[in-house]
């Protein structure tokens, strides 16, 4: 899902925050917070973990807001900080062996609510999430920041440190296998033909 026509000018916010404009900070806040939130989420598996964590990398970033302007890509450097963050916190609160790994993280696509979501029969959602999350790790993280947050090849890339040829390698498998998923329950039901009155 690409969220780019709901977000507002990055560039015009970096300026407005560097000179202290807290209205612009709550604008970029309400822009990314949830979607930063269920990226944490999607890493240290606590929804109150998640909140503090997107809430610490908001501090940070308005302590320092004076070197804003010189963060090129104000999305990427939010995911990252996001990541960073969440494996810190792994870290910090190991007690499993747990390893700062994307190949361990597991993530499903939410409903947002969307009317293009609306429309979709539930089963079928459930049938599509249950697609999504028995690709392989890393391919599920790509494909979640892809379609649900709406990022580019390039900015997923930045932020998972891996090549675009990679994304794009992984989306292509995604794809493919959530797709040949869902046909395989779709082709349950015949697809009704509109037949026009003559």
């Amino acid at each position: 899902m690409n969220h780019s026509t709901n977000e507002p000018s990055l560039e015009c916010l970096k300026e407005k925050i560097a000179s202290g404009d807290q209205k612009a900070f709550r604008e970029l806040f309400m822009a990314y917070c949830a979607r930063l939130t269920q990226f944490a989420f999607s890493i240290v598996k606590s929804r109150d973990a998640a909140r503090e964590i997107i809430d610490e990398v908001f501090i940070k970033l308005w302590r320092n807001k004076i070197n804003i302007e010189n963060i090129r890509n104000l999305k990427v450097y939010l995911y990252t900080a996001a990541k960073n963050t969440a494996l810190n916190y792994l870290s910090v609160n190991a007690r499993n062996n747990i390893t700062q790994s994307f190949d361990l993280l597991s993530v499903q696509l939410i409903d947002d609510q969307s009317p293009e979501r609306k429309m979709i029969n539930s089963e079928i959602l459930n049938k599509i999430n249950a697609a999504i999350d028995n690709l392989p790790p890393r391919c599920k993280m790509v494909f979640k920041l892809v379609r649900e947050d709406g990022l580019s090849y390039k900015e997923v890339g930045e932020i998972l440190n891996i090549s675009p040829k990679t994304v794009d390698a992984q989306m292509v498998i995604a794809v493919k296998q959530v797709s040949e998923k869902v046909k395989s329950e779709l082709d349950i039901f015949p697809v009704r033909k509109i037949q026009k009155n003559i």
